[in-house]
């Protein structure tokens, strides 16, 4: 690996561990990639060839992990969850966990009771990550 290509895998996971700390905020592309040093158009393509998806589509899915998070293990109604999680609109928030997880945000609460045997966190936490892979195996909508 060139000493380039090193260089910017490190800007760029410098621009994905600032969406991870800020999940439930806006997602700003510009300063995104401002991270990356790179223009937004650029940071976008090298984004998605780096980790296999777009900066907005590994933000919804990050959103969705900390929805199932929270969807589990509290009491918030749903309509609480999709906002603490960063999505404005209910209907996009249940539209996108859909596709991603396979069910709806309240489905998916209903399993909460399910008996999962007992495994070390790690694989516990591998298993249930969302993946935007399952997606291109749905059949298109229309």
């Amino acid at each position: 690996m060139s000493l380039a290509v090193e260089e910017s895998n490190r800007r760029l996971l410098r621009a994905r561990d600032a969406m991870d700390r800020t999940y439930a905020e806006p997602l700003d592309i510009a300063a995104l990639a401002a991270v990356a040093l790179t223009s937004e158009a650029h940071f976008i393509r090298t984004f998605r060839a780096t980790f296999g998806e777009t900066p907005h589509r590994y933000l919804q899915r990050r959103r969705v992990e900390r929805a199932m998070y929270l969807l589990r293990r509290t009491d918030r109604d749903v309509t609480q969850v999709c906002l603490d999680v960063g999505f404005s609109s209910l209907g996009t928030f249940s539209r996108t966990f859909r596709d991603i997880v396979g069910e709806s945000p309240s489905d998916f609460r209903k399993r909460k009771g399910e008996r999962v045997a007992a495994v070390p966190n790690c694989f516990a936490m591998a298993w249930t990550r969302p993946s935007s892979f399952g997606e291109a195996r749905r059949p298109a909508r229309g």
